[in-house]
């Protein structure tokens, strides 16, 4: 009598390629463990003043928008 079958890949690899291989998929922040210290540090400053400089922006185009609404009143009054 045949011994009963113990493996086989028959037909695996084409159902794997049917939807693609695709790499896995990196997480949202990467670990910063076991990086240069100096540049981490320059990292921190670096975020710290970007945000500095974002508020200031971003009140900047809420003056330049006022700015705008207004000139659009006073253009449709008249």
């Amino acid at each position: 009598m045949a011994k009963t079958k113990n493996h086989t890949n028959h037909n695996q690899n084409r159902k794997d390629h049917r939807n693609g291989i695709k790499r896995p998929k990196k997480g949202c922040h990467m670990s910063m463990r076991g990086v240069d210290p100096k540049f981490l540090k320059n990292l921190r400053f670096s975020r710290k003043h970007n945000r500095k400089g974002l508020k200031k922006m971003r009140a900047n185009e809420a003056a330049q928008l006022q700015a705008k609404v207004a000139a659009a009143a006073a253009k449709a009054s008249t």
